[in-house]
């Protein structure tokens, strides 16, 4: 951001943000992450405190220099009545106190801009008011000519508004990270060695501790529930708006709200190691990274600075060669045009899209990582799901249950679940954990490699393969498990005293959310592609019940990036959607690498963007946000420039014959509205 940067270093205690926040880490490792986030916070205060000072000064003093300036006193018909002895002098001293004080943070800029070799819209204000005053003065103390401290005065006072508003701004797009920092407790509730619970400081609190978290208090610091049950709120966190069951053994984040019941944490990660750390952290360098608009801004700052100097320049030399104008009229010329091509709101016009966007996918819970991958999301043509934990939940479930006898479903499932709750096999937990009312067991017995079985209100029960089956003899001709075990799902079969009850088809179950993000893409037009290392039964399952476009079977979790390569091959952009461990290698080699379900673990390396949901909805959040954001900063931009095509003549005086002259102060009202225009533009960015 040129102007914001111009303004940072036109402070004394200022150093580049990054490399001075990359010193602060390294010296300090483990600093406090909220403590450098509200220095830096109080810093913009401290600089929005500053130009609104600076404002209300220097607008203090115009007052008199308006009364004193001969052409103001001409205008009004009070010439005679406000001359005196000296006023001259007087005014002269009242234009260098605005100058100096005023003008410093435009001065510093300068200074900074030409030092840095890429002079900008520091040079051309300062230039322009350096102009005016060192005329101005210069003809106070003997030289035939016009005085331009009136008209000094309003441009710095104008320009110090402008910055004072567009400061405001940058603040108040930047308050989501300030939000993020404020959701951390003051205190945690630490349970000592000897039971005891002691109140101490989030600083004091180390992984392993167990700490005590009441009713409606906010969660210390990232672990596992080990005691209680509760529903956490963790809206603020990962965009989930209701809130989230919790019982012993699952994961809580620092800074989400606890609800009704009272549970014991073991903490697992504090300080910069915490979820919340991480997302500030990535928010922070989306904000602060340089994207491809962004550099095609900066360039077209450059540019424009060269465009007003040469044309300020040429406009001076015009109006005193070829229209035969005197020197003040012609200086006022050349200085209005380099006050209105100030790249000002070009400085502004990406950088503030930028806080605003990443702001919202903060809020949304999702994290961008790399600004230009982003931004390249807004072409995605194709979107390649990995299978399981992205468009499946990644664990076995129920999905069917067939009665074969007199015995209904919830019956067949009950007799199931109650055998297998004995059982310590993953199909076994899958089927228990459905049934809550289980009935009692006895002489309970595992067949090896074929199932279970036990005793049931005396009746025997058992659990087991298709292969139990053929061994005994026991046949089936009902089509709707013929069809079950088509489609790739694992079947397993109830028997009651030797009889066959029913079956139950178990599969990797399809998220609820997928197919409305598959029907979501499809509506804007972007192809759905699945990758999965599963055999081709199931994927044509998965893939007939989402309405995907194409998938891939039994795909090995190093040919991933293959077939990447191979959609990319075809001309398409694609965005790729995994887990972020074993789908690395894809992730990267994807155009857009989109890490999906990343809970706490959000610096996932080799992901351009992370969702901290499992949701595949977010994936279409993600791409349209991308588009908003991507219009917005095209607007910016043509504002930003465009307006310069009316602006720059009008200033240089081509409407003169028709009475229509702009003064500097006029000039730089309309440079600082097109300021204006653009952060309202930005912060008017739409919510996904």
């Amino acid at each position: 951001m040129e102007s914001s940067k111009a303004l940072h270093k036109g402070h004394k205690h200022h150093k580049d943000h990054k490399s001075h926040m990359h010193h602060k880490n390294h010296d300090h490792p483990h600093k406090n992450h909220k403590h450098e986030h509200h220095k830096h916070a109080d810093h913009h205060a401290h600089m929005v405190s500053d130009f609104k000072k600076r404002f209300f000064v220097s607008a203090i003093l115009t007052i008199p220099i308006l009364l004193l300036s001969p052409a103001i006193q001409r205008f009004l018909g009070l010439r005679k009545a406000l001359i005196f002895s000296g006023d001259l002098y007087i005014l002269w001293v009242l234009a260098t106190l605005i100058f100096l004080y005023g003008g410093y943070p435009f001065l510093k800029g300068f200074y900074d801009e030409i030092k840095a070799k890429r002079p900008g819209m520091m040079t051309l204000i300062s230039i322009a008011i350096t102009v005016a005053y060192a005329y101005s003065s210069v003809v106070v103390f003997g030289l035939s000519g016009k005085i331009f401290f009136w008209e000094l005065a309003t441009l710095i006072d104008i320009m110090l508004l402008g910055h004072w508003i567009e400061m405001k701004s940058v603040m108040s797009a930047s308050k989501a990270l300030e939000r993020l920092a404020s959701l951390m407790p003051q205190k945690a509730h630490k349970i000592t060695p000897n039971g005891e619970v002691k109140d101490v400081p989030l600083s004091e609190l180390k992984p392993e501790d167990v700490v005590v978290v009441k009713p409606g208090e906010k969660i210390p610091a990232d672990g596992v529930v080990i005691e209680g049950e509760t529903a956490v709120d963790e809206s603020m966190l990962t965009g989930e708006s209701t809130p989230v069951e919790k019982k012993k053994g699952d994961v809580v984040i620092g800074g989400s709200i606890n609800g009704e019941g009272s549970i014991k944490v073991k903490i697992e990660k504090t300080g910069k190691d915490s979820f919340l750390s991480q997302v500030i952290d990535l928010v922070k360098k989306a904000q602060e990274s340089k994207s491809e608009t962004q550099s095609l801004a900066d360039r077209a700052a450059v540019w424009l600075t060269i465009i007003a100097l040469t044309t300020g320049a040429i406009t001076f030399i015009a109006w005193i060669l070829w229209a035969n104008k005197d020197i003040a009229f012609s200086l006022e010329r050349a200085v209005t045009v380099m006050v209105i091509t100030c790249p000002h709101a070009l400085g502004l016009a990406i950088p503030l899209v930028v806080a605003v966007s990443s702001a919202i996918a903060a809020r949304h819970g999702f994290l961008i990582r790399n600004r230009t991958a982003f931004e390249r999301a807004k072409d995605v043509q194709a979107v390649v799901f990995d299978k399981t934990g992205t468009l499946t939940e990644g664990r076995f479930g129920v999905s069917d249950i067939v009665s074969l006898s007199d015995l209904s479903e919830e019956e067949v499932l009950k007799y199931a679940a109650s055998i297998e709750s004995r059982s310590e096999h993953s199909i076994a937990k899958a089927i228990s954990s459905w049934v809550k009312d289980l009935m009692e067991v006895e002489e309970f017995r595992a067949i090896p490699g074929k199932g279970a079985e036990g005793k049931v209100n005396g009746k025997l029960v058992q659990v087991v393969s298709p292969g139990f089956l053929r061994e005994q003899g026991i046949g089936y001709k009902d089509e709707r498990v013929k069809r079950l075990i088509g489609e790739g799902k694992t079947v397993v079969f109830v028997l009651i005293d030797g009889t066959l009850k029913g079956a139950i088809a178990l599969s990797d179950r399809i998220r609820a959310e997928s197919k409305e993000a598959v029907l979501s893409l499809k509506k804007m037009g972007i192809k759905s592609i699945m990758l999965t290392g599963d055999n081709m039964k199931v994927a044509e399952w998965v893939a007939r019940e989402l309405g995907i476009d194409e998938y891939f079977a039994e795909v090995l979790p190093h040919e991933k990036s293959e077939k990447i390569r191979e959609i990319q091959e075809r001309g398409l952009v694609v965005a790729m959607v995994g887990d972020g461990i074993n789908d690395a290698p894809a992730l990267v080699q994807a155009d857009v690498g989109i890490a999906i379900g990343a809970g706490t673990d959000v610096a996932i390396e080799s992901a351009d963007i992370v969702l901290v949901k499992n949701d595949p909805r977010d994936v279409v959040n993600v791409i349209k946000l991308a588009r908003l954001t991507y219009r917005k900063m095209i607007q910016n931009l043509i504002w930003a420039t465009g307006y310069n095509a009316i602006a720059i003549p009008l200033a240089a005086g081509i409407l003169y014959s028709m009475g229509v002259l702009l003064s500097p102060a006029v000039g730089a009202v309309f440079m600082s509205l097109s300021t204006v225009i653009v952060a309202i533009n930005a912060k008017l960015l739409k919510e996904v």
